[in-house]
This record gives structure tokens, C-alpha cells and sequence, in this order.
């Protein structure tokens, strides 16, 4: 998991930078980022909100609570400004009705089977909060905790950076986990996630951001004509319960097959058990990486807007996942409801279940080392 050169791969080329949106640009074209009140948990905490942006105009805001992306605006092919995120406008929604909506979700992002895993010998159990299982860490992972931020200095473009401290038996994982976030918005039109912990004892680490995007803007319509790409060959079927069983199985021949640019909505209604499982897509792909640094997961297009998104990571996996269980029960922003797939989320990861499957990338983080991963998301026009 270390850092490295981005890899061009030929799927980006083609690609036209954003000119930016013209209205912010003349407006906010001196300020990196901004800092203001957003409101009080039911604990009573106060939450910032911090906006990021860059000199073309492009704006990401990001709040204290869950270290959590509320908005990002970008232009569409036309230059019109456009939201493609899902969120709310209330606090306290994202503290009591969000599916994760744009948060980091730790210790252990995505599932670990009946929320048990063994480390040294020793059988840990977790907090389960979905069915039988632990998901995202548990009952109150870290998108549910007020992160300490504090404005970043990079060379790339403006910056904040998150911090927490999660101590031995949070959720009922070992060690005293010390974390640091940091968000830096380019002038390349790119959001890019800088992870870092260190811990006291051996641990299981996977963080991960869980935004829900749809290019053609929130709330507008559902993802299903997205064209997709993920550079992986290679899937973790999972049981009815969403836990791999283990194997690594091909795409070529199934409908997880998007090896090639393919519309998310051309064959999941396909007769398949996986499928079936998942509600349509909800699973991890084995990435065909690049080298040790930087390399291209997934690449998103919507054909309407022009918009397109690219994700890099260091990570060897990527979770796709349609907005299978998003029903219209969730208003959003501007009082947009979010029905059936209206947004997709690419979370870069080592594999769920890690802990308990010895051929998956081990998870194991130990005192005296540092745990550092990256993700990219660049936004671009076609």
C-alpha cells in the first residue's frame, strides 16, 4: 500500500479537462478553503463544514461528522455546474437516516462474516449491524464519530485533513488506533484521499470512502445507463449473506464483466445467483494492478451530461455497488428523493472478509508500522 506514480492507462485518453464553473471561478477564485458552522450532533458536539476549492472552480465540502463528502460540483460537458453526490441538508439525517452517504467507514470497511475474526490466536467479536454480520465498524464506526480538522498545507491544491483516535475495544476491535485523512482537491480536477494510521497493538485495518455518485447530478435519475468500466478480471463471489466464499472467479462470461465500457443497467436483470444476492451488483472485484503505486480501478461515464470519473488507488480491490437497497424512503438535498439505483458507489479496499480468509491481501497492521493508502477520484468532460 504505498504511494507511487499515477499509470496512464489508455482509457484515459481522449479525456478533456474541465473548464470549470464560471460562476464560482469568478466568485471564490481567491479562497482555497472556507470554514463555517454546519450544526450540533445530538450529543451536542459542534460539526464545521469545509469547502474546498480549486482555480478552475471546481468545489468539494466536507463535514467534520464521519469525515463525510456532502457535495461535489462539477461541470458538466456544457460547463454547467452540477451536485454529483448524494447527501442531505441536515445534520442530524446524516446522523440518523444515511446509508453511509459520502463517509469514511472504518475500522474494517465492507463485511467481516458473524462479526468475528482471530488475530494471534486470540477470537475477537465485533458489534454486528448487518444480519449476522459486522459492516463498516459496527454500530458506531467512523462515519458516526466527529473527526478533528484542521486545514492542510500541499503543494497540490487545498487540503484538510482529518484526525481520530479509536481506542482498544472500539466496536470490539484490539489496539488503539491512531488515524489521519487528508483531502486535497487538484487543479487537475481530482479529489485525492490520503490515508495513515499507526497502532499499539496488531489490528485489522480497512478504511475506505463510501460516497454515492451520479454524474448526471443528485437525484435526478437512477445510474443505470453509467457506462462502466473496472480494470479486474477477477471477482469475490459471495453466499446469501454477502461474505466471499473465498474463490476468485472471472468475469469473462458474466454479467460482472465490465472489462470493457458497458452500461451498469445492460444485464442486471440477468437470471443469476450473484445477482440474486446481492440485489444486482454489491461486490468486490480483484483489480488488475499496475505496479505498487497508483493504479486505474474503474472508470465512469454518464452519456447524458458528459461527465466522466476516474478512480485510482493503491488498493488491490474495489466494491461496486448500484444503490441496490436505496428505495425513495430517503429525501435528499434540495429535497430530492432517492429511489431505486439512483446512485453507484466505487469503494477502493483489500477484500471483505479478510480476516478470515488467508489467500486474500492480509489486513494486518502492527506497532511500528504505518498503514498508508490513496485513492483518486478525477473528474473530467468527454
Amino acid at each position: 500500500m504505498m504511494s507511487g506514480k499515477t499509470v496512464v492507462s489508455a482509457a484515459l485518453v481522449g479525456l478533456v479537462g474541465l473548464t470549470g464553473c464560471s460562476s464560482l471561478c469568478s466568485k471564490h477564485k481567491e479562497c482555497a478553503v472556507t470554514t463555517a458552522a454546519y450544526g450540533k450532533t445530538k450529543d451536542g458536539v459542534a460539526v464545521n463544514i469545509h469547502t474546498l476549492r480549486n482555480q478552475s472552480g471546481m468545489e468539494v465540502s466536507v463535514i467534520d461528522f464521519g469525515a463525510t463528502i456532502v457535495s461535489v460540483r462539477v461541470p458538466d460537458q456544457k460547463g454547467q455546474c452540477g451536485d454529483v453526490v448524494l447527501g442531505f441538508d441536515k445534520l442530524s439525517d446524516y446522523e440518523t437516516k444515511s446509508p453511509y452517504f459520502g463517509t469514511l467507514v472504518g475500522r474494517y470497511g465492507n463485511r467481516i462474516a458473524k462479526g468475528k475474526f482471530a488475530l494471534n490466536g486470540t477470537t475477537y467479536t465485533l458489534a454486528t449491524n448487518n444480519g449476522p454480520n459486522a459492516l463498516h465498524g459496527g454500530l458506531k464506526g467512523f462515519d458516526k464519530v466527529v473527526w478533528h480538522a484542521q486545514v492542510a498545507k500541499t503543494e497540490a491544491g487545498p487540503a484538510i485533513a482529518f484526525t481520530h483516535v479509536s481506542p482498544d475495544g472500539d466496536q470490539g476491535y484490539p489496539g488503539t488506533l491512531t488515524m489521519k485523512v487528508v483531502y486535497t482537491l487538484t487543479d487537475k480536477n481530482e479529489i485525492v484521499l490520503d490515508y495513515s494510521a499507526t497502532t499499539d497493538k496488531d489490528t485489522v485495518v480497512n478504511l475506505t470512502n463510501h460516497s454515492y455518485f451520479n454524474l448526471e447530478g443528485q437525484g435526478t435519475c437512477d445510474i443505470l445507463g453509467h457506462e462502466l468500466t473496472i480494470n479486474g478480471g477477477n471477482f469475490t463471489p459471495v453466499d446469501e449473506t454477502l461474505i466471499p466464499t473465498g474463490e476468485l472467479r472471472p468475469v469473462k462470461g458474466t454479467p460482472f464483466d465490465f472489462t470493457s465500457s458497458t452500461a451498469i443497467g445492460a444485464r442486471i436483470a440477468q437470471n443469476e445467483e450473484q445477482l440474486k444476492f446481492g440485489g444486482g451488483y454489491d461486490h468486490n472485484w480483484v483489480l488488475d494492478r499496475e505496479g505498487e503505486g497508483l493504479s486505474l480501478a474503474a472508470r465512469v461515464v454518464a452519456p447524458n451530461s458528459g461527465r466522466v470519473m476516474e478512480v485510482l488507488t493503491t488498493e488491490p480491490g474495489v466494491q461496486f455497488y448500484c444503490g441496490n437497497f436505496l428505495d425513495g424512503t430517503l429525501t435528499g438535498k434540495e429535497g430530492k428523493v432517492y429511489k431505486h439505483r439512483f446512485g453507484l458507489c466505487l469503494e477502493t479496499q483489500h477484500y471483505p472478509d479478510s480476516p478470515n480468509h488467508h489467500n486474500f491481501p492480509p489486513v494486518t497492521l502492527k506497532p511500528g508500522q504505518t498503514y498508508k493508502t490513496t485513492t483518486v477520484y478525477r473528474f473530467s468532460t468527454k
